[in-house]
């Protein structure tokens, strides 16, 4: 008997996203990104670090795509930076900006690898923001402008678009808990930007399928998979409002056209619901797409509790192994997650955008990075991505977090997500061993058997 395999036409890659590699963070033009300012405050990151430089990916993208081009992924997960390219948000654009990520496209296509373009990875322009950010409902207009424009200049150069990446993050991270930029901690307000975030994903979606462009086009959404801690009713009700809140308040209403109602009405019986849902726009935010994006690195386990506002819940920890950012190793989830959506949904076409983990990488003394706890973790996970499809899920492709090691957003420079090692003094890149046995996975459509 032969190896196990993935599908002939699987789409293997990388991910990353611009503030967290590009650097050049006041070059060419660029204007200012909440993420520039937000880094820039005192106690805001790790080591006071910032993406002013980054990996220097602007400059030295021509490196790293010969390192795409060594490790033979089919495809490369990047985002456009906004500000980059329309430094005030709106108005007019940048062609310094939107230069670069055409001629990034081009050195990409001439190695054979497909971009995959997300347009919004976290980096808001800064004079939007001023004016209410997300949180303004003008938010959505800016957005369509925005995408509309980076359609028709690289439409026909991108097979693979994405809108949003994980608007939980934007939203609650950003909007709530106050850890990712803008800061804020405001939940009504987080409800609000993610109907904004939602909404302005359907407009970008109905504005491409209006250019008629031949590619894909869906929406990124981190899930984690959630089980009851015990098996008492509240600790079930409480593991069902964890799994609305992060999965189901995201893609019902762009799979379903609504928003879970179980969720909702929890909402509205705390009195959280503003009036932002007018009429027609769950029809907007319904419209087809073409895939769903999944980031998954984790799963949770779920007890009731009535102390924590406003969802009553809290995460308990588990014995399971944890990665360097504490996140509990349980590959398991991510079949859980894959088959749910499946069912729920009705078979959509899944894309793994993001899977990895941050472990403390050191290089040795021969100047190698051994990296086995990543290789472990990454093989357990696409095991369980290649039992889903077995079981009929319809998988398409898998991209790895991170191509490199990047700015890891509060963590600053801290973890180390990448299958390359950057050395941020220098800027030299060496590939880890993950990077060889990812490079063997991708070579032999498989991972199952591979040893480096």
């Amino acid at each position: 008997m032969g190896r196990k395999t993935f599908p002939k036409d699987f789409n293997w890659g990388v991910a990353t996203a611009s503030y967290q590699i590009e650097g050049a963070w006041k070059e060419d033009g660029k204007g200012e990104s909440i993420w520039d300012r937000f880094s820039h405050i005192p106690g805001r990151i790790a080591n006071q670090d910032t993406g002013d430089i980054a990996c220097d990916h602007y400059h030295l993208y021509g490196r790293d795509i010969e390192l795409l081009a060594d490790l033979g992924v089919k495809s490369y997960r990047f985002s456009l930076s906004w500000p980059r390219i329309f430094p005030e948000g709106i108005g007019s654009p940048n062609p310094k900006g939107i230069q670069f990520y055409k001629d990034l496209i081009h050195k990409l296509l001439d190695k054979g690898i497909q971009p995959a373009v997300t347009l919004y990875h976290w980096d808001l322009p800064q004079t939007l923001q001023d004016r209410g950010g997300w949180a303004n409902r003008e938010s959505v207009a800016w957005f369509e402008q925005y995408a509309r424009y980076v359609f028709q200049e690289l439409g026909d150069s991108v097979p693979l678009w994405i809108t949003h990446n994980e608007p939980w993050v934007v939203a609650f991270l950003g909007h709530w808990l106050g850890v990712h930029a803008p800061g804020m901690k405001d939940f009504i307000t987080a409800l609000q930007v993610s109907h904004h975030l939602l909404l302005s994903h359907g407009k970008a979606v109905q504005a491409y399928r209006e250019l008629g462009l031949k590619g894909e086009i869906g929406i990124t959404l981190n899930m984690a998979y959630h089980y009851p801690g015990t098996d008492a009713p509240e600790d079930f009700e409480a593991t069902k409002r964890a799994q609305e809140h992060i999965i189901h308040w995201f893609a019902d209403p762009i799979l379903k056209g609504e928003y879970p109602s179980y969720l909702y009405q929890w909402y509205r019986q705390k009195d959280l619901l503003r009036n932002f849902i007018k009429p027609g726009d769950l029809e907007t935010i319904h419209t087809p797409i073409d895939f769903l994006g999944v980031n998954y690195y984790t799963s949770h386990t779920i007890r009731h509790s009535p102390a924590d506002w406003p969802l009553e819940l809290k995460t308990i920890p588990t014995s399971r192994p944890r990665t360097e950012m504490g996140w509990e190793i349980y590959p398991e989830g991510l079949y859980d997650l894959l088959v749910t959506l499946t069912k729920e949904y009705g078979g959509p076409k899944i894309y793994i955008t993001e899977n990895g983990a941050a472990f403390n990488d050191l290089i040795d003394v021969q100047g190698a990075v051994e990296d086995p706890n990543r290789i472990d973790y990454l093989y357990r996970h696409l095991e369980q991505a290649h039992k889903a499809l077995e079981e009929g899920v319809h998988l398409a492709g898998y991209f790895l977090w991170s191509l490199m090691d990047n700015f890891e957003w509060a963590y600053g420079f801290t973890k180390r997500f990448g299958i390359v090692y950057v050395d941020f003094a220098t800027q030299k890149r060496i590939i880890k061993k993950s990077g060889q046995w990812y490079k063997q996975v991708v070579a032999q459509n498989s991972c199952f058997g591979i040893t480096v």
